[in-house]
């Protein structure tokens, strides 16, 4: 087991503590987002007293609205982005020398096929969709991919609330770390050595019982590596450690990892901030304007149903005289009533609206009309028109999709790669791969659709240049048609084996103009021999007959 200076593990525990009160600011916000969106969920974002008492926190939500959109916002980027039943991602090599090479094709292939059985056979996509759902909500989310013998990855879904993230100098995250609890039995099964187990959780083990189920405080810090714990080889550094243990030198493991084992998106994010904003901030003020008018519309209709009343003294003690069907006796000169004590009357159908705009409010906040706008749609539209409000939509999630895409979807594929290939699991790539980089390009529907966008100056284009070329035969020799066909069919999402590389479609250009050269000669010999096969049997008299012949006259 590595081992580490007192005082440099010193100063790793005031590193965690220096990240803790920085998110600290962020702690308030992030209870109430769960609070009014995800109840009995984020345990880490009670304190401990609550969580002592097993607190139930869903008495906030009485319109489940906010919630819903979130998760359909969830479920639309997992089938846009990530979706496990279609590919949603191709390797290729920069330019078009992918193409050319059927070699290399084959290889490329070859590694997708295989990538997406390693993320079909894993929780990848289990693991994915929750990640989604805390990123629409929080805008911050987090997964760890850990090699596994069974299934070459294992993905753990780390709850908001227990982690710290700290940023590079290039704005992405570099530093994740976390305090947690495990129940003693699941420590000592992660890090068997007793020699760096604290004497309290060496007590437990004494005990056994129930003892081996009390909580364990730990910290867990992964961060670049600084070469003195673990070899110089592994760029970032996992170290654990006992929160409350009293010795500073222990570690309960340390291991080395050759890329960051996480991936954590943001959804939008502030310069300088290692935590991200999301729709669920922007729509919180609406889910909880909806939440007090639909309390405030339960209690009127509660006090029109059941108004609160003066009664008599004579009706006391006869509760059953009140309910439905009750029969309360009275003496003939007796003037007994009940009445209300206030009229209430609340505009039911006025307060109905407000609350329909506020839940239209919330799902345009989440796009949930990117999603679902077709089978939400009162009327029935044409396919021109559908498709002219997915691309205005599609707009506005064009950042959100290439964050999403740099910061969790590569460092997914490259994390998951490297551990396949360090197991022997991927193929040996061609000899003209040796130093030629790899590049990942999206086809999920989503990013199709965002390139689709932009084949609309095409489309214009193409459609002006027909429409001038009657008046104006100069405007067809604008357009450079073969690059801007070939542009066209990558936009929309056409694979690279179904595009034609420039120098076959040259080679077929001159094997066709060949033909056409070759006909138009065969055309003119079969020509030129009829003419003199008609000549010599023609029967031209002689003298001046002949001559005109011979003249064409």
């Amino acid at each position: 087991m590595p081992t580490i200076a007192a005082e440099d593990l010193l100063l790793k525990k005031a590193f965690v503590e220096g990240l803790d009160r920085e998110r600290n600011q962020w702690r308030l916000l992030w209870r109430e987002l769960a609070d009014f969106y995800l109840p009995n969920r984020y345990m880490w974002l009670l304190t401990d007293k609550e969580r002592a008492a097993s607190r139930a926190r869903n008495e906030y939500i009485l319109d489940s609205t906010g919630t819903s959109a979130a998760r359909t916002l969830a479920a639309g980027l997992m089938n846009g982005i990530t979706s496990p039943s279609r590919p949603w991602f191709k390797l290729r090599i920069p330019g078009s020398y992918d193409q050319r090479n059927k070699r290399i094709r084959e290889w490329l292939d070859e590694v997708e096929r295989r990538l997406a059985i390693i993320f079909a056979e894993s929780n990848f996509y289990n693991a994915m969709q929750i990640l989604y759902l805390d990123l629409a909500v929080f805008g911050t989310a987090g997964i760890l991919i850990y090699e596994d013998a069974d299934s070459i990855i294992r993905c753990y879904n780390v709850a908001l609330g227990e982690y710290y993230l700290a940023n590079s100098a290039r704005q992405t995250v570099d530093t994740f770390a976390r305090k947690f609890t495990m129940p003693a039995r699941a420590v000592m099964q992660q890090f068997p050595d007793e020699s760096y187990w604290s004497d309290y959780l060496k007590n437990l083990k004494l005990k056994g019982g129930a003892a081996l189920l009390e909580p364990v405080h730990l910290c867990h810090l992964v961060e670049p590596n600084e070469g003195k714990i673990v070899g110089s080889r592994f760029k970032f550094q996992e170290l654990y450690w006992e929160a409350n243990a009293s010795t500073n030198n222990k570690l309960l493991g340390a291991a080395g990892f050759y890329e960051f084992p996480g991936i954590f998106p943001r959804w939008e994010l502030s310069p300088g901030a290692a935590y991200g904003v999301s729709p669920g901030m922007d729509g919180l003020g609406d889910v909880i304007q909806l939440q007090q008018e639909t309390k405030r519309k339960a209690q009127g209709l509660d006090k029109m149903v059941s108004p609160p009343l003066i009664l008599p003294i004579e009706l006391q003690n006869r509760p059953t005289a009140l309910m439905p069907g009750g029969v309360t006796y009275v003496s003939g000169s007796s003037n007994v009533k009940a009445e209300s004590v206030y009229n209430v009357n609340i505009p039911i159908q006025d307060l109905a609206m407000d609350i329909a705009a506020v839940q239209e409010r919330i799902r345009n906040t989440f796009y949930n009309s990117l999603f679902n706008g077709v089978s939400n749609l009162s009327t029935v539209r044409s396919a021109k028109e559908i498709e002219v409000r997915q691309e205005e939509r599609l707009v506005l999630l064009g950042g959100v999709l290439e964050r999403v895409e740099n910061e969790g979807i590569d460092p997914s594929i490259t994390r998951t790669f490297n551990i396949a290939q360090r197991m022997g699991l991927m193929p040996d790539p061609p000899e003209e791969l040796e130093s030629a980089e790899v590049e990942i390009q999206y086809v999920s529907i989503l990013s199709v659709a965002q390139r689709a966008v932009a084949t609309i100056p095409t489309e214009r284009l193409l459609q002006l240049t027909g429409q001038l070329a009657g008046v104006y035969p100069e405007a067809t020799q604008i357009p450079n048609i073969p690059q801007l066909v070939r542009d066209y069919a990558i936009d929309i999402g056409v694979r690279a084996t179904g595009i034609n590389s420039e120098e076959e479609v040259a080679a077929r250009l001159v094997a066709k103009q060949q033909q056409e050269a070759t006909a138009q000669s065969l055309a003119a010999a079969e020509s030129a021999s009829k003419s003199a096969t008609n000549l010599a049997q023609a029967e031209v008299g002689g003298g001046q007959n002949a001559l005109q012949m011979l003249l064409g006259n």
